[in-house]
């Protein structure tokens, strides 16, 4: 049959044919016609279930992937069906995703961490007809997903058998046809929907096209190519979750649009990190946090025979990181090292980006008591916003809210046009995270909308003030909140994890604060924990902290 061709038109088109669409699934694909035989993929120990697997170049990894496709499809499933993952990382659990999105439909990947009650939720939002689930993982989905209907077509075999009715990914894949399915895909289709953290509410679900991927990913491998001469020397590491957290599109899907080679870890582990960008030469990490960072940096100093010189590039966000680290990086990994701080979300990937390098004598002056996120990237218009829609720009120190617009951004929340409505107001998406500009515009954040601290007539930002708490010797890790005060409305609370042995006390610290913060900053209060609530990203959950110490000031006039 004679396809279709319309050369009249030039507006309302969409790509129908093979030879001109944009699609996740065929980012391995490309990649066969220049460097067929080239490493695509490494999988760390703990991050395979079938040792054949554990490496894969893009050829091999093709295949995988038209069989993942095929075999769903001769399930009986159709363009747009929904595939549930409830998996942490692993060489299946990528070849899964990219063969869900190769077969026209759509990957619904759930944090495991996710309490019960979420996780029933999600799954009568989205209606998957089928689930794959880690062997290991499975006691915690058995009685949700059973509850629900939901059947586990296929396991991957980490820790245990596969799930009764179910089979084990190469079982799966076995006998299907590594052929490229006949299935049609547009780059506005949505492939992804990933869950949103839930840490204030019920998680949204936010639907991620084909088209917003390759956007994410291209404007990212651009920055983590930097120092190599050419793209597809890229070999990239992480070991951060990637099935169900943003950083699939920005670190993932980089490395194939780079022809360069991922490394994949389980679960984060700072020395085994360090392991592997030595011995397998690689040139960027994803590390996550600026403690994470600090913990690889450590892991390097431990182990003489590391030898981390091939490292070019390390990216980090969510908070400032401490030039001492920095500096003890580079003594590791080189004085060309670059180090990438990034500021997005997962409804917008794009992100701003803060090279301490770029400005060396600000970062100094400011790190790690003000988190600077710097310009946007390339892809990515942005402004402070204030309440009325009001751009803060010439108005430095103001606080606002980031919004943006970008190629990179969700198309929506799925099944929830209000939210989705509140959040494009304006006609910008509205991230809620506090910033400001600085005289020469450069952006702040602040802290989350959510998690500013109103004491006493004054904003406190609760980042600004963990930076300071987390330099004093014997914390190790501190989280601020604001908890209900007769008097400062809000009293600014720290929430410390001490390091092994210390017997810091609360009037200690407090002091401590009061030699860098300003006094309406300084907490009222030191409360010491022998953990923090956390989500499986390190993110720790401040409406628990705040619900749990919410009557810490009862009777408190001070």
């Amino acid at each position: 049959m004679e396809p279709s061709l319309d050369v009249t038109s030039l507006h309302n088109r969409r790509a129908v044919h093979r030879w001109e669409r944009t699609s996740v699934g065929d980012l391995l694909e490309r990649i066969t016609f220049s460097h067929p035989d080239k490493e695509a993929t490494i999988a760390a120990e703990g991050a395979f279930a079938d040792p054949r697997l554990r490496r894969l170049t893009y050829r091999q990894a093709d295949e995988l992937t038209s069989q993942v496709a095929n075999g769903l499809l001769t399930r009986g499933l159709h363009r747009g069906d929904i595939v549930m993952m409830f998996c942490e990382n692993s060489i299946e659990g990528i070849l899964l995703k990219l063969g869900i999105a190769r077969a026209g439909l759509v990957c619904a990947p759930i944090n495991p961490m996710m309490a019960p009650d979420m996780v029933a939720a999600m799954i009568e939002l989205v209606e998957p007809k089928l689930a794959v689930v880690d062997a290991e993982l499975w006691p915690r989905a058995r009685q949700t997903f059973t509850d629900h209907g939901l059947e586990v077509a296929i396991t991957v075999t980490i820790g245990g058998d596969p799930v009764p009715g179910s089979v084990g990914f190469s079982d799966f894949v076995a006998g299907q046809s590594t052929d490229e399915p006949d299935v049609e895909i547009h780059g506005d289709d949505i492939w992804e929907i990933l869950f949103t953290s839930g840490t204030t509410a019920l998680p949204k679900a936010v639907m991620i096209s084909h088209t917003c991927t390759y956007m994410a990913a291209l404007g990212f491998a651009q920055s983590l190519t930097r120092g190599l001469r050419i793209e597809n020397d890229l070999r990239l590491c992480t070991y951060l979750p990637m099935l169900y957290h943003v950083g699939d599109q920005p670190f993932l899907y980089s490395t194939f649009l780079s022809a360069g080679t991922l490394l994949i870890g389980r679960r984060p582990d700072a020395a085994a990190i360090a392991r592997s960008i030595a011995g397998e030469r690689l040139t960027a990490l994803w590390a996550g946090s600026p403690a994470m960072v600090q913990a690889v940096d450590a892991a390097f100093g431990a182990d003489d025979d590391l030898d981390a010189t091939c490292l070019k590039v390390i990216v980090y966000g969510w908070a400032a990181l401490p030039p001492a680290t920095l500096e003890s990086l580079k003594r590791h990994c080189g004085p060309e090292l670059l180090a990438l701080e990034i500021f997005g979300q997962t409804e917008s990937i794009a992100c701003h980006r803060f090279w301490p390098d770029k400005w060396p004598e600000l970062y100094a002056r400011t790190a790690p008591q003000q988190n600077y996120v710097g310009l946007p990237s390339p892809l990515l218009a942005s402004v402070v916003m204030d309440p009325e829609g009001n751009d803060l720009a010439g108005q430095p120190g103001v606080a606002g809210e980031a919004v943006y617009r970008s190629p990179a951004i969700m198309s929506g929340y799925y099944r929830d046009e209000a939210a989705t409505r509140e959040a494009f107001r304006y006609g910008w998406f509205h991230s809620g995270d506090s910033c400001a500009y600085d005289d020469d515009g450069l952006r702040i954040m602040l802290d989350r909308y959510k998690d500013i601290i109103k004491s006493g007539g004054e904003n406190v930002s609760s980042l600004r003030v963990e930076a300071v708490l987390n330099q004093h010797p014997d914390v190790d890790k501190a989280v601020v909140v604001g908890l209900p005060h007769a008097r400062w409305g809000e009293a600014v609370t720290g929430v410390v994890l001490r390091r092994p042995g210390s017997k810091a006390t609360a009037e200690e610290i407090i002091e401590f604060c009061r030699t860098i913060l300003a006094g309406y900053e300084t907490p009222k209060d030191i409360l010491f924990a022998d953990s923090l609530p956390e989500t499986v990203g390190g993110k720790v959950l401040k409406y628990k902290l705040r619900g749990e110490y919410s009557h810490h000031f009862d009777g408190q006039l001070r």
